[in-house]
């Protein structure tokens, strides 16, 4: 697993982990009894001297191949399926695995996280692609999730036994999901966190996703992982990558990781209470070097972001008026481009992304291009601020990567129409 800072000048870590089972050809042994197949997000058989128990069973997508990597290592009827969060990628192979018997267990709130999940797909689904589609090669759309209701839910902590050994499920919310599970085998000493810590270990937290998402609370998130050091867990087995072992070295990055959390929130609140603005303190953000963790999916200035919202919602003082009713100040732009002129603002775009202004000049060509889509300057200057971020974002950070390459995708596909 990406799992070290040191490790952030190799790309975007995340990229790899999501597509880390496409040439997979065979189950990775974790331990004895512990057998992994990579996913998108990744699934776990638990081996019993009375059965099987999975951890959560992959993407609808993959099932026969899923089933097919477990098979050889499946030791008789399938007991019970945990799943760690209500996201696809954790249950879409339910159907596939669950046999006569087999009880499916889901953190509290799943129904209803995965019944809002599901409602605004319409909405979702467009955004998730934008970001995902090039990255996961789908070439075509994802078969629709099975309809998915536990049989039983936690509420805090849920004990059970099977074929003597003992499993703990325990609410660690936040991650991705208010129902997040973790899957705790107190005598072999093994956490199944999910995403509890995002997708990457030792890494940033994604508050909010770029997809949209219910912002996931911060004292939520450090609760949770304070509750898994206390564990004092041997061996951490999360939703991607490799597993992470050895104790000393986990409470060290679970203790780095709070760190890194506490600082950004105080950051926050401090410089609220300084009277500073929430882009002031984005811009300002850099975690001590003692702290510093990885940005593979979330950064540190978008944590910044989401904690301000959290803490003091959505209204910023600042932005005055007009945020409090239905009129963008996108409904003005007419005016400016009829007052400046389109190759004006054009224009004045470019030489802010001449002299390394590039979100200067996007202000200024979301203008020109709301009112003349096909403006092709502006267009122009719209590949190359983009070009310009793209070479300047953070190291390692699929999500900015995603972003910045579809808007330069878009920018290319609308010169070439309007060649």
């Amino acid at each position: 697993m990406a799992s070290d800072t040191a490790d952030q000048g190799k790309g975007p870590a995340l990229a790899g982990l999501v597509r880390a089972g496409d040439a997979q050809a065979a189950a990775i042994a974790v331990t004895p009894f512990v057998f992994q197949v990579n996913d998108i997000s990744n699934l776990y058989l638990v081996t019993t001297a009375d059965g099987d128990v999975m951890v959560n069973t992959g993407f609808m997508d993959n099932t026969e191949r899923n089933i097919a990597l477990l098979a050889p290592h499946r030791t008789g009827p399938l007991r019970k399926i945990v799943l760690t969060q209500s996201h696809a990628d954790h249950f879409g192979g339910v159907d596939a695995f669950r046999e006569a018997g087999t009880e499916v267990i889901g953190g509290p709130g799943f129904d209803e996280a995965w019944g809002d999940m599901k409602r605004l797909q319409p909405f979702f689904g467009p955004r998730s692609a934008k970001l995902w589609a090039s990255t996961l090669r789908r070439g075509g759309t994802p078969k629709p999730p099975p309809e998915v209701k536990p049989d039983r839910l936690v509420d805090r902590v849920l004990d059970f036994t099977v074929g003597g050994r003992r499993f703990e499920l325990i609410h660690a919310p936040e991650g991705e999901t208010v129902d997040n599970l973790i899957v705790w085998l107190p005598d072999d000493r093994i956490a199944f966190t999910g995403n509890l810590v995002g997708p990457v270990w030792l890494s940033m937290p994604f508050f909010c996703t770029l997809r949209g998402d219910k912002p996931r609370a911060v004292w939520n998130t450090l609760k949770a992982l304070r509750r898994l050091r206390d564990l004092a867990p041997e061996i951490v087995i999360t939703g991607h990558g490799d597993p992470i072992r050895g104790a000393e070295r986990i409470a060290a990055d679970v203790d780095r990781m709070i760190g890194a959390i506490e600082w950004v929130r105080d950051y926050t609140l401090d410089g609220m209470n300084a009277g500073k603005t929430v882009h002031e303190l984005m811009r300002e953000a850099r975690l001590p070097e003692a702290l510093t963790i990885g940005e593979f999916h979330g950064k540190v200035s978008w944590a910044v972001k989401t904690i301000w919202d959290e803490y003091a919602g959505w209204f910023h003082y600042e932005d005055g008026t007009t945020e409090l009713y239905g009129v963008p100040r996108s409904a003005i732009h007419a005016d400016l481009v009829a007052l400046a002129g389109a190759d004006a603002l054009a224009q004045r775009a470019e030489a802010h992304c001449t002299a390394g202004r590039p979100l200067e000049a996007i202000h200024l060509i979301d203008i020109v291009l709301g009112v003349e889509p096909g403006h092709r300057p502006a267009l122009a200057v719209k590949l190359a601020a983009h070009q310009q971020l793209l070479a300047q974002a953070t190291t390692g950070n699929l999500s900015e990567t995603m972003w910045l390459r579809s808007e330069i995708a878009d920018a290319e596909r609308r010169l070439a129409e309007n060649g």
